[in-house]
């Protein structure tokens, strides 16, 4: 081989060497990932939006007997606006309504029987002492669940801060009957006022809508695959006394997750379904009210520290290092950006929420949502944490 071939043999090396090199550090660049990321889970929440069952605009009146099914503890300023669409509700004659209240310190019990006023369709109890070894939520709903009429065939739990249009009920029924289920959840839509609610709230709808198969969690046995809202939660009474009711979620922070998978895996099925249109819910009013009700339960919500710790990194390399790399002009960064907006967007429409300007704030929201994890794992550990009075894990 003459000098001249073997200069261009070299150099050839050399390019290919430098052309794989080239795409084995675009490989290993982390915003790519990142945005491609973003962008697959953007068009999977497109396709579940397609998905969602959702309630009938006129549904028809219903045979089934029907327990509603509400607790209460420390509800004064809130139980009024919830208990009058209970009694508003059309379509269900065969409808009951089962108040319990949890040890209030206030005057929750009173402003209940005011509104009730004598009518025959609500009954309001008195919780008994926490047990050993239960949570304040899951012994409250099974309390109600074993006060509630034997011949009710479903049994609808309410928070005290959901506020159900007078057809909710009947819809709601509709969705359970024409689907074949034995559990559904119809999220509420979530009413976000202040700054903090805006930047939180929405990812509720969007985690779930972002991250689960809905066609294949609604088939599938597997009780991993669930999301569900105690808001507003419907499920066959069969199923939930094959489930061992909230007795088998009794210690569990996040009981209505619990119920489903304690459901599936007696042989039921479930899941969370389109409520935006029926119910609606305002969690929180303030940020130490958003921060200290989130801090009660995102502890629970992975599993383990580990998989906190790895959730949030992972929403972070999505969501949050392609905008910083944006900001410096990181043409890919900002398509990761702008897929992460997209998502927000498509949850915000498919869900009843405020798409805009809201959603351009999406790595912001990823930042606060991990502080709250952080923090609630930090509570947790330390046995600080605490709700209406009651410590917590």
């Amino acid at each position: 081989m003459n000098r001249e071939a073997a200069a261009q043999h070299a150099g050839a090396i050399r390019s290919s060497w430098t052309t794989r090199s080239g795409w084995a550090r675009r490989l290993a660049d982390p915003v790519l990932w990142g945005t491609v990321g973003a962008v697959a889970l953007t068009a999977h929440a497109a396709v579940n939006a397609r998905r969602l069952r959702r309630p009938p605009a006129d549904p028809p009146e219903t045979p089934v007997r029907v327990s509603v099914l509400l607790p209460l503890r420390d509800e004064e300023h809130r139980v009024e606006p919830c208990l009058r669409a209970l009694l508003a509700q059309r379509g269900v004659p065969g409808l009951e309504i089962v108040v319990l209240d949890d040890g209030s310190t206030d005057r929750t019990a009173a402003v209940v029987r005011r509104i009730a006023a004598g009518d025959a369709r609500v009954r309001l109890l008195t919780g008994v002492p926490l047990p050993r070894g239960w949570l304040g939520k899951p012994h409250a709903c099974q309390q109600l669940a074993d006060a509630a009429d034997p011949a009710s065939e479903v049994l609808v739990f309410v928070d005290a801060d959901v506020v159900l249009t007078p057809d909710a009920v009947a819809a709601a029924l509709a969705v359970l009957d024409e689907s074949g289920l034995d559990l559904i959840s119809p999220y509420p839509r979530q009413v976000a006022a202040g700054a903090a609610e805006r930047l939180v709230q929405p990812l509720l709808q969007w985690s779930w809508l972002t991250t689960l198969p809905l066609g294949i969690a609604e088939r599938s046995p597997r009780p991993s695959l669930t999301a569900a809202n105690g808001q507003f939660l419907l499920v066959t009474r069969k199923a939930y006394d094959a489930a061992g009711g909230h007795a088998a979620v009794r210690a569990d922070v996040l009981e209505d997750i619990g119920l489903l998978r304690a459901v599936k895996r007696a042989g039921g099925r479930g899941v969370v379904t389109d409520g935006s249109t029926i119910a609606a819910c305002r969690m929180y009013e303030s940020w130490p009210e958003l921060r200290d009700g989130y801090g009660k339960s995102l502890w629970a919500a992975f599993g383990s520290p580990t998989g906190a710790a790895a959730t949030v990194g992972f929403l972070g390399l999505l969501y949050v290092l392609p905008v910083t790399t944006a900001l410096r002009g990181n043409r890919l960064g900002l398509l990761g950006y702008a897929a992460g907006v997209a998502g927000r967007v498509v949850a915000a429409r498919a869900s009843g929420g405020r798409a805009w300007p809201d959603a351009l704030a999406h790595p912001a929201s990823i930042v606060t949502f991990g502080y709250l994890v952080a923090r609630s794992l930090v509570h947790h550990r330390r046995g600080t944490l605490t709700w209406k009075g009651r410590r917590l894990g």
